[in-house]
């Protein structure tokens, strides 16, 4: 493999990058357009916050359930057909969270969007790591994730906006929207990608789980990817909360906020992709840990604060917690063997919602307010724990990097990159 393949994508790769990201973006526009839309929610079908928080877990509940059971069934099927089949499924489930009129419509469409929705990922890290060379991973995985920023960017505000036009329904149907304009031109231009069937593997769907999880290698990729998740999703569900609360942010500044630490991590992913495929992915995941264990001890234990300085805080904070991302999935990516994949990448993805889950609730248990409107306490309690896990973290990355280093002295070329 020349350094030429390696350093530069082909214009078909540009293509599969760019469709890649899209279905990644309606997927967690899907999950973030949740958030801005809870008061509308509440107050439209008349939910309590318990239920409001049941439709929200509902959908990763069900998509970490899915991924585990249809991992065995990943790698028996061409990846094209299996995405096009989950994002459909996905675009079914959203169009019944727009067509919803009761608690108990929203939270059944939304266990549906969950069900195929939370493989799609998965299916996507299994086409890159089969498409792309590990060299260039880091940039691939750069340009996808920055559907995580484009998300956050367009989600609140346009969310917010198109509800309070149009009733709360909107912004699934420009979601459904996004997906279908996506899965046309999926089915229109992206390749069969069917390498892995003629591959040797276990003949049932159980075989082949069993087989995937029984791994050593394995089980250290996913016990990195969920305490990653663990520190990663500790503090999301009271940011707002504290940065109202505690820090004398507006509800009409809160947008903002998350506009520009969306834009911020809109620049900063690029540029972490290719400094994370000319450098060590482990040594960049290491200084983005600690930087990120810095920032949230911090901001943590910050009080009225001015705006200007919580966005700056923010932005720096999310420098850390972006930056962790790419190396840490390119590195685990490179874990499993082609015919191994999809199972691998499916299981990874479970777990990485399920810690998300778990992380949410133990924050719950950690953090305590006196009354509606009071500042959060012990939220800095949450960044401890987020340091714990994340030196923890560094020292199970290590061990996934000594893993891909030692399989790829064994096969020189780590995966094929398309001539076309």
């Amino acid at each position: 493999m020349s350094e030429q393949k390696t350093s530069t994508f082909t214009s078909y790769q540009k293509l599969v990058i760019l469709l890649l990201a899209l279905t990644q973006f309606s997927v967690i526009l899907d999950f973030m357009v949740m958030s801005p839309l809870g008061d509308i929610l509440m107050k439209s079908l008349s939910l309590s916050p318990k239920e409001f928080a049941v439709v929200v877990s509902a959908y990763a509940l069900s998509a970490g359930i899915s991924g585990l059971l249809t991992a065995g069934f990943a790698d028996k099927f061409g990846r094209k057909k299996l995405l096009l089949f989950f994002y459909a499924g996905f675009i079914l489930g959203t169009v019944f969270c727009g067509l919803s009129h009761t608690y108990v419509e929203l939270v059944a469409a939304r266990i549906i969007t969950g069900i195929f929705g939370g493989v799609i990922s998965s299916i996507g890290m299994a086409i890159i790591t089969d498409l792309f060379s590990l060299q260039q991973r880091g940039r691939v995985m750069g340009f996808v994730q920055m559907a995580f920023g484009a998300s956050q960017v367009l989600g609140v505000p346009i969310g917010l906006y198109l509800a309070n036009l149009w009733g709360w329904e909107a912004p699934f149907w420009l979601v459904v929207g996004i997906a279908v304009v996506t899965a046309i031109f999926i089915a229109i231009k992206l390749r069969p990608v069917t390498e892995h069937l003629f591959l040797k593997k276990e003949k049932t769907a159980i075989a082949h789980l069993w087989h995937t999880i029984k791994q050593k290698k394995h089980r250290i990729g996913f016990t990195s990817t969920a305490l990653l998740s663990i520190g990663g999703f500790m503090m999301m569900p009271f940011g707002s909360a504290f940065a109202v609360n505690n820090l004398g942010i507006t509800e009409n500044q809160l947008p903002m906020l998350f506009m520009v630490s969306g834009l911020s991590s809109l620049i900063i992913l690029p540029m972490i992709g290719k400094l994370s495929d000319k450098i060590s992915k482990l040594k960049i995941f290491t200084v983005a840990s600690l930087w990120m264990m810095a920032m949230c001890v911090v901001y943590t234990n910050l009080s009225i604060t001015p705006f200007l300085v919580v966005i700056l805080i923010n932005v720096l904070m999310m420098m850390g917690v972006m930056s962790r991302m790419i190396p840490s999935q390119a590195l685990t990516s490179a874990i499993p063997e082609p015919q191994d994949r999809g199972a691998f990448m499916s299981i990874n993805t479970s777990l990485q919602q399920i810690a998300g889950g778990v992380a949410s609730i133990a924050a719950g248990l950690i953090v305590t307010s006196k009354g509606k409107g009071q500042p959060l306490e012990h939220y800095d309690m949450v960044a401890y724990v987020i340091v714990v896990i994340s030196l923890i973290s560094i020292w199970l990355m290590g061990r996934v990097n000594k893993i891909v280093q030692a399989k790829a002295t064994k096969l020189p070329t780590s995966a094929p990159v398309m001539e076309h």
